[in-house]
């Protein structure tokens, strides 16, 4: 799990339950059904024009999965696997591979290939192609989500604008001036809350997200193509190690010597 995004959102949520107890604990006057109303069902009917609908039904979910989950195998990791994977190909064969525990999903695709005697092109094409798909489904929910933070605050101005239309054409009815002033206010509290403590934090931990698995998965079709053109293992290591960080290959090749 991703304790970064599960702590933030703690931690944004506990700031403002802090204050609310602070000027008195008063909760009840801070909930108002026509402000959630403008702010929730305004922005997802927005954010449902931007996107056709199936594209929302898997990218919300699959957005908000990633969003609290860390990659199982980290690029260090996974060259370290590779080379093992090398390793056992060119003692035993790509036969061997049927009985190997392989702990990355993508990685274990690989291998079988290799050990079914697929050729390069096609390990290659269906790969990338697997890749490419997952990033696009990625990418997906982070414009999803950054979509919903962009017109949330937006709603909160309209909901704003509507309290006060309401307010000042109730000016001769003092009982209804609280009440629209509430909606004003609420309105646009609710839509910075979900903007800036949500929806575009989640955005932008998806793009961080996407840019770590073109990473891992474009190595570890590197690695497997290495691995099925029959390279020693060192060979795959040292080519591999490129897509580190300069500090991290250092930490490799230390570990090697």
């Amino acid at each position: 799990m991703d304790l970064a995004t599960g702590i933030g959102l703690l931690g944004g949520v506990g700031v403002v339950f802090t204050l609310i107890m602070i000027d008195g604990g008063n909760f009840a006057a801070y909930f108002d059904k026509h402000a959630v109303i403008v702010i929730f069902g305004g922005a997802i009917a927005a954010t449902m024009i931007r996107f056709p609908f199936s594209t929302m039904l898997h990218g919300l979910p699959m957005g908000l999965r990633y969003a609290f989950t860390m990659r199982s195998v980290k690029p260090h990791d996974l060259i370290e696997e590779i080379t093992k994977i090398a390793d056992v190909v060119r003692k035993s064969g790509p036969i061997a591979l049927e009985s190997m525990e392989i702990s990355d999903p993508f990685l274990a695709q690989g291998a079988r290939y290799i050990a079914d005697g697929y050729d390069r092109d096609f390990i290659r094409d269906t790969m990338e192609r697997d890749r490419d798909n997952f990033l696009m489904h990625l990418d997906e929910g982070s414009k999803i989500y950054r979509a919903f933070g962009d017109c949330a605050p937006a709603w909160g101005m309209i909901g704003t604008i509507l309290g006060m239309v309401t307010m000042f054409a109730n000016m001769s009815d003092p009982s209804k001036l609280g009440p629209a002033m509430a909606t004003a206010l609420l309105a646009t509290l609710y839509g910075a809350l979900i903007a800036n403590m949500v929806a575009l934090p989640i955005a932008d931990k998806l793009h961080v997200k996407l840019e770590e698995e073109d990473v891992s998965r474009s190595l570890i079709i590197d690695g497997i193509l290495l691995i099925r053109d029959q390279k020693s293992p060192s060979l795959v290591r040292e080519m591999l190690i490129a897509y580190l960080p300069a500090n991290h290959r250092e930490e490799l090749a230390a570990e090697a010597a």
